[in-house]
C-alpha cells in the first residue's frame, strides 16, 4: 500500500515537474510576444507623430486652404490633418513664448501664415512616400513651402528597422529554445516510464493503445501549461496597467487575446509533437538500449 502510494506521488510530482517547466516556457513566449505587440505599437505610434508643415501664401482664400485640406485626407498616406490659421499660429506662438506676440509688433500686420499640419500613416511615415506627397502638393500655386525634419525622419526609420531585426532575431532564438526545453521536458518524463511502454508491448497492445494515455497527459499539460501561463500574463498586464496607465493608448485587446489564445494552441501542439516523437522512440527502441 505504501509503495502504491509513493509511485503516485512520483507520478503527480513528475506530472507537476513538467507542467510547471512547459508554464513557464510558454509564459517567457507570450511575455515577449507581448512586448514586441507593444514595441510595435509605440513605434507605430511614433511614426504617426512624423509629418510636415505646410505653409501656405500669405494672400491665399481660406476656401482654397480648406479644399486642399480635403485633398489631403483623401489621400491614403495622410492620416490626419489640420488647419491653423493665421490667429490660431500668433495664439500658440504666444503661448509657447508666455506673453503676447503682437505686443512686441505694435501696429504691425500678424507675420504669421497660415498652414496645414499633416500627419502620416505609418506605413508612409518613410522618406520615400514623404517626398511624394511633397511633390504633389508643391505642385499648388497657394502652397509657398513644405517643412519637416528628414534627417529626424530617417533617423527614426533606421533606428526603428534596426530594433526590429534585433526582435526578430531574439523571437527566433526564443522559440527554439521553448520547442527544443518542451521536447526535453515531456521526453524526461517518458524516459521515467519507458519500462511501462515495453511491459505494454509484451503484453500484445498496439502501438496506437500505447500512445492514447500519453498523448492524452501531454495534451493536458500542454493545455493547462498554457492557461496558467495565459493567467501569470494577464495578472502582470494588470499590475503593469495600474501603474503605468498610458500603456492603455498603445495597447490592442484584440492582439493580446490572440497571442493569449496563441500561447495554450502552442502549448498543445507542442506537447503532442514531443509526446509523439519521445513514445516513438522507445515503442522502437531495443531493450539493451531502455537501460542507457
Amino acid at each position: 500500500m505504501s509503495g502504491k502510494k509513493t509511485s503516485n506521488r512520483r507520478v503527480a510530482g513528475s506530472y507537476a515537474l513538467s507542467l510547471g517547466s512547459i508554464t513557464l516556457v510558454l509564459f517567457l513566449l507570450g511575455a515577449f510576444a507581448i512586448f514586441m505587440m507593444h514595441a510595435r505599437k509605440l513605434s507605430n505610434h511614433v511614426k504617426e507623430n512624423i509629418g510636415f508643415e505646410i505653409v501656405m501664401n500669405s494672400d491665399v482664400k481660406e476656401a482654397n486652404i480648406l479644399r486642399l485640406q480635403k485633398e489631403l485626407d483623401a489621400m491614403p498616406a495622410v492620416k490626419s490633418t489640420e488647419y491653423i490659421t493665421k490667429d490660431e499660429a500668433i495664439s500658440r506662438l504666444s503661448q509657447d513664448l508666455g506673453e503676447d506676440f503682437l505686443e512686441w509688433l505694435g501696429p504691425e500686420e500678424n507675420p504669421l501664415l497660415p498652414s496645414i499640419d499633416v500627419r502620416f500613416h505609418a506605413a508612409y511615415a518613410n522618406t520615400d512616400s514623404i517626398a511624394l506627397v511633397e511633390t504633389q502638393i508643391l505642385e499648388n500655386p497657394d502652397v509657398k513651402e513644405v517643412y519637416y525634419q528628414k534627417s529626424l525622419v530617417n533617423l527614426i526609420n533606421d533606428n526603428i528597422r534596426k530594433i526590429a531585426i534585433v526582435l526578430m532575431v531574439v523571437s527566433l532564438a526564443l522559440l527554439f529554445i521553448a520547442i527544443a526545453l518542451i521536447r526535453n521536458t515531456i521526453r524526461l518524463s517518458i524516459y521515467s516510464k519507458r519500462f511501462l511502454v515495453r511491459s505494454m508491448q509484451l503484453v500484445g497492445a498496439t502501438e496506437s493503445f500505447i500512445r492514447r494515455p500519453f498523448l492524452k497527459q501531454g495534451v493536458s499539460q500542454g493545455f493547462f501549461g498554457g492557461l496558467l501561463a495565459d493567467l501569470f500574463l494577464v495578472g502582470i498586464l494588470y499590475w503593469v496597467s495600474k501603474r503605468v496607465p498610458d500603456l492603455a493608448l498603445i495597447q490592442d485587446r484584440y492582439v493580446i487575446g490572440t497571442i493569449l489564445l496563441a500561447v495554450i494552441v502552442l502549448g498543445v501542439v507542442l506537447a503532442w509533437f514531443s509526446t509523439r516523437a519521445a513514445l516513438d522512440k522507445f515503442l522502437k527502441a531495443d531493450l539493451d538500449k531502455l537501460y542507457n
